[in-house]
């Protein structure tokens, strides 16, 4: 592969370059499989790039195009290759009370089935919702419902694996009032789930529980690998950024990281880092090498200011292609050196890799 001289004086891999510019600036193609909004990095098409899964905007101002199953900057050819993921046809099944399954569950990438359990979160107030968030948005435009039963999602997940080949799930939430944060709703549908499609991987997301034995209930339910989201290792960052989630203390995410290491494994355990929010990236490759010594995957995530969010409405900026490339390429490297791979989640973000630049990297 061609590579370059980044800014910093690292050799930078083009094509690396390429998709973390893609990352960022999408392409100007339309998708028949997308997400305008919700709980995690959204207004995506679903595309294949190179055959990996991957999550890009729909930009009608991109410079990248589509032509020939390739992707094009101007007349240039990139090297990529790129394909729309197929609308699922469990799109087109709706449950015995009218609920479309679209609006229980949708595909990301190619082969995974993702849902938020708990379409509210008691963050969501601007006061304290996290700036990079629309969880509730997707609600208030009628394209979910605001919680979904484990009988609705085991219906829908035996029909997406059935029909259209579906190989993992997601299950994410809201953070909810109890102590658990949204934990017991999320064993339930987990056991549900698999009681009508056994042995489907299922990674669960949530807040680090107050009492950490939620932690083995959420295994011992049938998980095969858990996200405990911290967005940022900063204060400074998290106080910005998570107002509400930040009053979490960094020691109590440890101590689940920890917990969650020790009942699933190591590396079946991941955390998002958004590569964006104004940490050093030295610091941010720091502390995600610090996660990777823990056993847990560190998700880069390039943040993006989505329609409807605070970040958006008040004007700030995705980051630059070079910040993004140097953190993927940092963290990637220390993935490598410690034989972890996103693949080997076997469910879960890391696993699809969609919304990452990592797996394209090595890592």
């Amino acid at each position: 592969m061609s590579v370059g001289t980044g800014t910093t004086g690292r050799a930078v891999d083009v094509r690396i370059t390429t998709r973390a510019e893609l990352a960022l600036r999408g392409v100007a193609w339309d998708t028949p499989v997308r997400r305008p909004d919700g709980a995690g990095p959204s207004d995506d098409g679903h595309v294949l790039v190179d055959g990996a899964n991957a999550a890009l905007p729909r930009n009608p101002d991109s410079p990248y195009t589509v032509r020939g199953g390739r992707v094009w900057l101007g007349e240039e050819d990139t090297g990529l290759s790129l394909k729309a993921v197929r609308r699922p046809r469990f799109y087109d099944l709706t449950t015995a009370d009218g609920v479309p399954y679209e609006h229980i569950a949708r595909l990301h990438g190619a082969d995974v089935l993702a849902t938020t359990v708990v379409q509210t979160c008691i963050r969501y107030p601007e006061a304290d919702r996290c700036r990079f968030c629309t969880i509730e948005e997707s609600l208030r435009s009628g394209a979910t419902v605001a919680a979904k039963t484990p009988a609705q999602l085991a219906e829908v997940a035996e029909a997406a694996v059935r029909l259209d080949g579906v190989q993992q799930m997601v299950m994410t939430t809201g953070t909810t009032t109890g102590p658990d944060r949204g934990a017991r709703t999320l064993v339930r549908s987990v056991r549900a789930v698999l009681e009508a499609v056994p042995g489907l991987p299922i990674q669960v997301q949530c807040e680090p529980p107050g009492d950490l034995a939620w932690i083995s209930a959420l295994h011992d339910a049938g998980a095969t690998a858990i996200g405990i989201h911290v967005e940022s290792l900063d204060e400074k960052v998290r106080r910005r950024w998570m107002p509400g989630k930040s009053t979490v203390p960094l020691a109590e995410y440890e101590a689940a990281w920890d917990e969650a290491v020790l009942v699933f494994g190591p590396n079946r355990v991941s955390t998002y880092l958004l590569a964006g929010l104004g940490e050093d990236p030295d610091e941010l490759i720091e502390g995600a090498g610090r996660l990777i010594d823990r056993g847990v995957y560190p998700f880069v995530v390039p943040f993006r200011p989505m329609a409807g969010t605070l970040a958006a409405r008040d004007g700030v900026t995705a980051p630059s292609t070079a910040y993004l490339t140097y953190v993927t390429e940092g963290v990637a490297a220390r993935l490598r050196a410690a034989g972890m791979n996103g693949a080997d989640q076997k469910a879960g973000c890391a696993a699809c890799g969609a919304c990452s630049v990592l797996s394209a990297a090595g890592g």
